[in-house]
């Protein structure tokens, strides 16, 4: 029989600079009283030591014993000291050795998920970090691990909206050239898949939106909705998968919130997240799926000078935290 017991959530570091520490503590002080949600952090105990009770541990499976009392931090070695708010080339290994171990984690099932907390690419090139972004960095230790190839989604959950990005971290300019139809095949059995298993939708209705103006206005303002995407919609819909053709971007996301789909998958990374960040700007969550683990993320970046002032919010952190242990527990009743 399948083991159902929850094992802990893990959480990042993230940059030891950034707001990440201070929404951890946040996070903690918050949820401490909801033994579901217990976490442990990866990274120097120092860097928490001073906010709230912390408990060193020396394996996952003791966070959820110390959780209600005190921060449980598996410590993370050469963390230098930092000040709030100055990014720091000197953490780029450190960093890095905490996804690195957080994914180690959820692969071998000591973590039940991983949240994420944010990162400064360009401070970690010196240390060898070759990924456009975080979700591809995850995916990479992903499918190194399993052998296996990976095709990362984004997914941006607020506002009432749950939206997947069909190009992630990519030049507008080049969307054109990276857009294709089986692709979006994909893209939109995973996402339904997901709306199945991660957030117990029985039937999902999802919503390709157009590339151009008015979903390309059958091909006078562009052709890459009858070319490439409305191809895509009609093969899902042949597998059946509750797909429409390419909509406009400028009405589709009023039609999620009206209760006409329930995820939509936007062309670009902006297209994407201006609805959700304007509906939820605090509280948004950036879900990986196509993964074989779990991985949220609050959806903001490292904040500097919110570290620096004191002001960062932990909303985001929490409904990461919240939203990981749903999808882990949705997988459990299935498995």
């Amino acid at each position: 029989m399948t083991d159902t017991s929850p094992s802990p959530l893990v959480v990042t570091m993230g940059d030891p600079a950034g707001v990440g520490p201070q929404i951890t503590v946040s996070a903690w002080e918050q949820l401490r009283q909801e033994s579901a949600c217990a976490f442990f952090v990866i990274g120097a105990p120092d860097l928490y030591a001073g906010r709230v009770p912390v408990e060193t541990i020396s394996h996952p499976s003791e966070a959820g014993k110390v959780f209600t009392t005190a921060l449980p931090v598996l410590p993370l070695d050469s963390v230098p000291d930092v000040q709030d708010g100055t990014p720091d080339a000197a953490a780029a290994a450190a960093i890095i050795a905490s996804i690195e171990q957080a994914t180690a984690f959820c692969l071998d099932g000591t973590a039940d998920g991983m949240v994420t907390n944010p990162i400064n690419k360009a401070l970690l090139y010196g240390a060898g970090f070759r990924h456009p972004g975080h979700t591809e960095f995850v995916a990479t230790l992903c499918a190194e691990a399993t052998n296996t190839p990976l095709q990362p989604v984004m997914l941006l959950t607020g506002g009432g909206l749950r939206v997947a990005l069909a190009t992630i971290h990519v030049a507008l300019k080049d969307v054109f050239a990276q857009l294709n139809t089986d692709d979006l095949i994909r893209l939109g059995k995973i996402v339904e898949a997901s709306m199945r298993k991660d957030f117990g939708i029985a039937s999902p209705r999802l919503a390709f939106t157009g590339l151009n103006p008015h979903a390309g206005e059958n091909g006078t303002i562009g052709r890459e909705e009858i070319d490439i995407i409305n191809p895509a919609a009609a093969t899902l819909r042949a597998a059946g998968i509750d797909m429409s053709d390419a909509r406009s971007a400028d009405t589709v996301f009023a039609e999620s919130l009206d209760g006409r789909f329930d995820s939509i998958i936007a062309m670009t990374h902006d297209q994407g997240l201006i609805p959700v960040k304007t509906l939820d700007m605090w509280g948004g969550v950036n879900t990986t799926l196509g993964l074989p683990i779990i991985r949220t993320s609050p959806d903001h970046g490292t904040g500097y000078d919110a570290a620096a002032s004191g002001t960062a919010r932990p909303d985001s952190l929490i409904a990461a935290i919240r939203q990981a242990r749903m999808i882990a527990n949705n997988r459990k009743q299935i498995s």
